[in-house]
């Protein structure tokens, strides 16, 4: 047995083994060209110390957004070499879900969805070092957590900076009616009207906003829940207090319910358009086109009432066959009391007005 532990002691000591970098070795994707004598002791005594947003970042669709992180050292005992800065989107759940990031010094790499769109800001103050992630053109996945990793040798700190886009959520079924989506088909319709799964967060927002929908749907971690402000008998009881009642996981391809589904700011505006004796669904589509515009999708006419004020009491079709009209301001011979998006649902006949979108 000694033997054996001096074995092992003399090949630690010979520098063969592979350090641990946290899963992730650098060294195969950029280049550092540290020399021997920039090392810094790992035992110097100075403390790594890394500071991100403590409030939430409000941002939306096609915008521009900072996600703040910097750090220090305590005490600071001068330059330090060239360290590892690496951003990591994490699940709600706080593991990992995707590699955004990585840089060490003014060299940085980007990953997947985030390539071209993300990268370090360069400013700093005098005793904060610059470790912020900068990311264009924000995608409506990209609302979630964050974090930010400093790694200094054998020494890691992070925190994490949640990123929430400014939307809306809307609850919805195909026209073939009441929960007959999988999990997998929801995330394609939601896609299919300009939109993504709503995650639980978002759902809980506009639970807050006035949300209350009795019919089960679909969420981006695969479970299924719905708001109810209104306690009621087939909403899980009139003793229940509000809140979001929640089914809990779901088989992702056997169960089926609707989708709610999340959508930000527009890009472009949202116009409607009529003629005296109404249009069929193909009849309004090209009307788009002749217009230089497309027929509006369900979340783009959801985003242009909640965030654009789009106010209209005439109904209009949509690309999905659906025929609705967004209300701002309740009045009369213009459906219920509340503000909202009203359906007429999906007919198979009848002649319309449109809802066209057109890119800025």
């Amino acid at each position: 047995l000694p033997l054996l532990l001096k074995a092992i002691l003399l090949h630690l000591a010979s520098g063969s083994y592979h350090p641990f970098h946290n899963g992730f070795y650098y060294n195969h994707i950029m280049n550092d060209n540290s020399d021997e004598q920039d090392k810094v002791d790992y035992f110097s005594g100075s403390r790594l110390v890394v500071e991100a947003s403590r409030d939430p970042v409000y941002s939306y669709n096609g915008a521009n957004v900072t996600l703040p992180c910097r750090y220090r050292y305590e005490p600071d005992l001068g330059p330090k070499r060239k360290i590892r800065i690496k951003w990591s989107k994490l699940r709600d759940d706080y593991t990992k879900e995707q590699d955004v990031m990585v840089a060490i010094g003014k060299t940085y790499v980007a990953f997947g969805d985030f390539k071209g769109r993300a990268h370090m800001r360069q400013a700093g103050e005098a005793s904060w070092h610059e470790a912020s992630l900068v990311i264009s053109d924000v995608r409506l996945k990209d609302d979630g957590k964050f974090r930010c990793e400093v790694i200094d040798g054998l020494e890691d700190e992070s925190d994490v900076v949640d990123l929430r886009l400014q939307g809306i959520v809307f609850p919805y079924q195909p026209p073939r009616g009441q929960y007959r989506l999988n999990f997998h088909e929801a995330e394609q319709v939601c896609q299919d009207q300009g939109a993504i799964l709503a995650n639980f967060n978002q759902l809980f927002q506009a639970w807050s906003e006035g949300l209350d929908w009795c019919n089960a749907g679909w969420l981006a971690d695969g479970t299924v829940q719905y708001p109810i402000r209104l306690p009621r008998k087939p909403c899980g009881g009139v003793h229940l207090a509000p809140g979001i009642r929640s089914y809990g996981p779901r088989h992702r391809h056997l169960h089926r319910f609707d989708a709610f589904c999340f959508s930000s700011a527009l890009k472009g505006e949202v116009f409607y358009l009529d003629r005296p004796a109404g249009m069929t669904l193909e009849e309004a589509k090209q009307s788009c086109q002749d217009a230089g515009a497309e027929i509006a999708r369900v979340g783009q006419l959801y985003s242009a009432w909640k965030l654009a004020g789009l106010d209209r009491c005439n109904a209009g079709w949509l690309a999905d066959g659906s025929v609705r009209y967004p209300i701002v301001t309740p009045r009369a011979n213009c459906g219920p009391a509340e503000p909202g998006v009203r359906s007429f649902g999906f007919p198979r006949k009848g002649r319309f007005g449109v809802f066209c979108y057109r890119e800025r």
